[in-house]
């Protein structure tokens, strides 16, 4: 019955399948059938054709039923976190070994590096009491002299190829505290332990150089638990033409160069089938001991193995008896957590039948809701979460309609927000003007969808220009509308009384505020006009934070004016003229600038914007702009803003 709902494909499919295990039975009885291989792979092919023609129906079929669907979620739920776990513990493993073998590594190489610190100083010691014989610490035959070379000679029994010079290493000496460095550097394209000291004599201070080459018989000699190690010599890319394979770390690109190896160190046996070899590599950037080479950073590509049970052995040591005791206990404690899956595995199956019986309910009524009839109510059999669930479906089909016409409100809404964002940011300037000896910077970053700030640049001849910025009370799409009335008022009255002074300007503006707003709305205006060719700044502060004019490191605050503008009708407005140098610089900034506090509720304050005016002084306007609300933000912690950010840079002269 069911071949015939199969299509002549999934026919076909099932009699390879067939076919395969016949010839897989043939072959058991010891018959070797010709093309047995081949079918071996239609039989894949086939397996694979149909387990994805089962996907749709087993979806629809088996997986239809939430009870099943419920069934196979609490196998997941009880199998796959005891998998995930085991897998994040075996690669959780992975990488503390990877990290232990290479702490093990770099804690060998620095007491390489310490011993030869140590030899270091001993030469220096020992060339210290020829020179106080006489000899200079200079000439390099003080090397050859019986203190120095029996102390030389001692060494070498257990470093071979220790080497000791002098007047060399001084640059190694610079790069460290000035006195001594100790480290791996780069000598001739090969790697080596290298101590350099600085010694003082009769002549002037000296060099000392003791260097040891890192290789095999070094890494032979090295006293950790690790198998075999390779150092793999790092060079700069482009210092050999031709190279194909390149290696990038810390943004930095390099090329294989020669190698060395182990030759004695061998991985210890396993102790259980659990202790496989780890593979691990780290990195390791070198020095230069020759401070002449044009040459670029190098570095070392070190990989090594090791056994856990051994690197256990030498970093536990000091747990002793301890040790197995933990062991038992961490098997405890799996056991018991397997079967508190398997239980909760049991009880989910059980929880299954009650479960899906609210559900099927819910399911029906929401049929009903789909096709549009929000009179229908479900039937809360227990008073349990899925009785509360069954309620929260009825209160939902009672207000589903209120709800639908809400969010259509808010979609208007939403709108007519994007609009008024878009119409705001016609007001902004859309291109800096341009005037001989002036650049500009502006940014404007409002904390919602809409400002409350306000810049504007206007021309108000060939060589003069009005620069202005204004803070409107409150925040939103009221403070907006605000905001285009003093824009359009600022532009008229600019142009109709272009050559009047600042002071004029500012006092009928505050008339238009006051006449044509509410009591209790303002702004804080600040405006100046920058005359090129009188060299004049003038300007007029309505109760604005005081901009800083800056000149030749001097800083000063322009607060010549009067309050802010929309209170008082009438108010006798001041003016300042400031002489402008070349180099000077005029900044502008809303007090979204100034307010934003850290975790400790200590504001950014102006005197940091001060400093940080001149610690960037010399930068270009708009980006002196862009680093001083990046300042401000770094201070807070958080990119969130509690006011709107402006900040004007004019650079003058």
């Amino acid at each position: 019955m069911w071949l015939r709902k199969t299509s002549p494909i999934d026919r076909v499919a099932l009699a390879i399948l067939l076919l395969s295990v016949v010839v897989r039975v043939v072959s058991a009885l010891g018959t070797r059938l010709p093309y047995s291989g081949f079918l071996s792979f239609l039989s894949f092919l086939a397996i694979m054709y149909l387990v994805i023609r089962l996907i749709p129906w087993f979806r629809t079929q088996v997986m239809w039923p939430l009870r099943n669907r419920l069934i196979v979620a609490y196998v997941f739920i009880a199998v796959v976190p005891i998998i995930l776990l085991f897998s994040m513990a075996g690669v959780g493993l992975y990488g503390l070994y990877l990290q232990l073998g290479a702490h093990l590594l770099h804690d060998d190489l620095q007491a390489r590096i310490n011993t030869v610190a140590a030899d270091a100083d001993a030469f220096a010691a020992a060339i210290q009491q020829e020179t106080a014989k006489g000899v200079s610490p200079r000439d390099e035959s003080i090397l050859s002299k019986p203190d120095v070379a029996r102390l030389l000679a001692a060494e070498r029994i257990e470093s071979p190829n220790l080497e000791v010079y002098l007047n060399r290493g001084k640059h190694l000496v610079d790069k460290g505290d000035g006195q001594r460095f100790a480290g791996i550097v780069e000598w001739a394209g090969k790697s080596s332990i290298a101590c350099a000291l600085k010694i003082d004599g009769p002549t002037g201070p000296t060099t000392i150089l003791v260097e040891e080459p890192v290789n095999s018989a070094f890494l032979d000699g090295l006293s950790s638990e690790l198998g075999p190690i390779k150092l793999n010599f790092l060079l700069p890319a482009g210092s050999k033409p031709g190279a194909r394979t390149t290696f990038n770390f810390n943004g930095r690109v390099y090329i294989p160069g020669d190698e060395v190896s182990s030759r004695r160190r061998v991985l210890p046996p396993p102790t259980n089938f659990l202790d496989v070899p780890v593979n691990g590599a780290s990195t390791i950037e070198l020095s230069q001991l020759e401070a002449d080479r044009n040459q670029g950073p190098v570095a070392i590509f070190a990989s090594f193995s090791l056994r856990p049970s051994a690197v256990n052995r030498e970093l536990l040591t000091s747990v002793g008896d301890v040790g197995p005791v933990l062991v038992e206990v961490l098997v405890v404690a799996g056991v018991i957590f397997l079967l508190l899956e398997i239980t909760a595995l049991v009880t989910g199956v059980v929880l299954t039948r009650t479960i899906t019986t609210s559900i099927g309910d819910l399911y029906e009524a929401t049929l009903r809701v789909r096709r549009g009839d929000f009179s229908k109510r479900v039937r809360v059999r227990q008073r349990d979460q899925l009785g509360a669930l069954g309620e929260s479906f009825n209160e939902m089909t009672s207000s589903i309609s209120e709800l639908i016409e809400e969010q259509r409100q808010r979609q208007r809404l939403e709108n007519e927000i994007s609009i008024a964002r878009e119409v705001q940011a016609q007001l902004f300037p859309q291109s800096l003007p341009s005037l001989p000896g002036l650049l500009l910077g502006a940014i404007c970053r409002p904390a919602r969808v809409v400002s409350g700030d306000y810049y504007d640049f206007i021309r108000l001849g060939p060589n003069r220009l009005g620069i202005a910025l204004a803070d409107i009370s409150g925040k939103g799409i009221f403070a907006a509308l605000l905001m285009a009335s003093l824009q359009a008022a600022l532009r008229s009255t600019a142009m109709l009384d272009g050559q009047g002074g600042t002071c004029d300007l500012v006092s009928k503006l505050n008339r238009h505020l006051f006449r044509n707003t509410s009591d209790d709305r303002y702004a804080t205006f600040f405006y100046a006009v920058y005359d090129e060719q009188a060299r004049t700044l003038t300007y007029t502060n309505a109760g604005h934070l005081a901009p800083f004019f800056v000149h030749d490191g001097n800083v000063q605050e322009l607060e010549e004016g009067g309050t802010v503008v929309g209170l008082f009708e009438e108010y006798p407005f001041t003016q300042g003229v400031i002489k402008v140098e070349p180099g000077s610089l005029l900044v502008l900034f809303s007090d979204g600038l100034t307010e934003p506090e850290n975790v400790y509720g200590e504001e950014f304050g102006r005197q940091r914007v001060r400093a940080e005016i001149l610690r960037q002084v010399n930068l270009p306007p708009q980006r002196l702009a862009e680093n001083l609300i990046a300042a401000a933000e770094q201070w807070a912690g958080t990119p969130e803003q509690a006011d709107d950010i402006t900040v004007v840079v004019a650079h003058m002269g």
